[in-house]
Order: C-alpha cells, then sequence, then structure tokens
C-alpha cells in the first residue's frame, strides 16, 4: 500500500510538473529541470514493483526522492529568500528566485515539490522499515 501511495504522489508530481509547463506556458527554471530529473523516473519504477509486489524497490527510490527533497528544498528556501539569489544556478531563462504562482498565499510550485518528495520519501522509508519486520 505504501508503495501505491508513493506512486500516487509520484505521478501526480509528474502530470503537475506537466500541466504547469505545457497548459499554463510556465517555463521551468534549472532546479525545477532538476527536480524532474528525480521525480519523472519515481513515477516509472514504483508502478513496475506493484505487480507481483516488490518492496526492494525502495532501495532503489529512495535515493532518487531524498536527493529530489534536497533540490526542492533549496529551491524552496531560494524563494523565500534564505538563501542569496547569488547561490542559484540560473543563468539563463526563468529566474529560480522568482515565484511564478502562488496558491493560498504561501503555496508555490516548490513547496508542493518539497511535500510531494517528502511524503514518497516517508512512505518508502516505511517500506524499507516493514520489509526488514
Amino acid at each position: 500500500m505504501l508503495i501505491f501511495i508513493a506512486w500516487l504522489i509520484a505521478a501526480s508530481g509528474t502530470l503537475g510538473a506537466l500541466f504547469f509547463g505545457e497548459v499554463m506556458g510556465l517555463p521551468p527554471c534549472t532546479l525545477c529541470w532538476y527536480q524532474r530529473i528525480f521525480m519523472f523516473p519515481l513515477a516509472i519504477f514504483l508502478p513496475l514493483a506493484l505487480f507481483p509486489l516488490d518492496t526492494k524497490v525502495a532501495r532503489y527510490a529512495l535515493p532518487l526522492a531524498l536527493t529530489g527533497l534536497g533540490f526542492a528544498v533549496f529551491h524552496w528556501f531560494l524563494q523565500m529568500g534564505l538563501i542569496s539569489p547569488a547561490a542559484s544556478p540560473c543563468a539563463q531563462g526563468s529566474s529560480c528566485s522568482e515565484i511564478e504562482a502562488k496558491w493560498l498565499g504561501f503555496l508555490t510550485i516548490p513547496l508542493m515539490s518539497v511535500c510531494a518528495f517528502a511524503l514518497i520519501s516517508i512512505s518508502l522509508f516505511a517500506t524499507l522499515i516493514q520489509g526488514k519486520k
């Protein structure tokens, strides 16, 4: 069940990223691309582990989720002003420190990415713990 939940979140994150880029026309910044690099494979790996159930997928998927979480937290902190814009890897195109969209007064795309990667990581970590029992 935890792998299925992690897959639902990864699939939602993938579809959301594609929606923002292709439908809403928001160009992804460099940090957004890095987060996509770690989210998109999760949407492929995780459902493959469901039939037949293979809980060992957490060993391979958890490093992807944790690395993506690191990029998402860095991006979120950059947008909140906790990290100097000079530390931004965005040299061309869309600015990493600029907030493109905001919902409910606080919900930004990097914050949604942080939540998605955190929930996926928690689900996969719990899968590893259950597998050891």
